[in-house]
């Protein structure tokens, strides 16, 4: 993470949570993270210097200004002033771990060759919750690289049960052994 977006979401979290609005900011940023993902231009548009600075103030008002919370409203409009826009899915990557934190939630991400269904996916929830001692929102991702088996990082511990993760460890004992 970049140390704009940890300073500047560390404000914004710290502001929502005394205000008791994480909850509702960090759903409204993560809906934001992904229409400034998926409108690349319109990010350019927002952080162009050529651009009067009080024109693209006016655009965010125009897209955010009645859908969204005034303290993040305002914060993309800092950003756009101090030329940081671009840094916002940082501040929201530490406001959403700053959120985690204080309300006991671990991300994990699981990796299988082919998807899991419902049961299986709860199943693997309730056991990371048991070695987490946390709520764990668990996302899913299919890569059919793995072979088989499953691989989950859970906040950077990675516990690695596929094949092609035995294979690179089996791979490496005959390297030690041969050398």
């Amino acid at each position: 993470m970049s140390k704009a977006g940890d300073l500047y979401g560390q404000s914004l979290y710290d502001l929502a949570a005394e205000s008791n609005l994480s909850d509702e900011i960090l759903g409204e940023m993560e809906l934001i993270k992904g229409i400034f993902k998926e409108n690349p231009d319109y990010v350019t548009l927002l952080s162009e210097p050529s651009v009067p600075k009080n024109e693209r103030l006016k655009l965010v008002d125009e897209a955010f200004g009645d859908g969204c919370q005034q303290y993040l409203l305002n914060f993309i409009k800092i950003l756009i002033e101090k030329g940081l826009l671009r840094e916002f899915s940082a501040c929201q990557k530490r406001f959403r771990k700053c959120y985690n934190e204080e309300h006991g939630i671990a991300d994990a991400l699981v990796t299988t060759a082919v998807a899991l269904d419902e049961a299986q996916l709860k199943q693997l929830t309730d056991k990371l919750e048991k070695i987490s001692g946390k709520k764990v929102l668990l996302k899913q991702k299919v890569d059919s690289g793995v072979l088989g088996g499953v691989r989950v990082d859970l906040e950077g511990q990675l516990f690695d049960g596929t094949v092609k993760g035995r294979l690179s460890e089996l791979r490496k004992k005959v390297d030690e052994t041969v050398i």
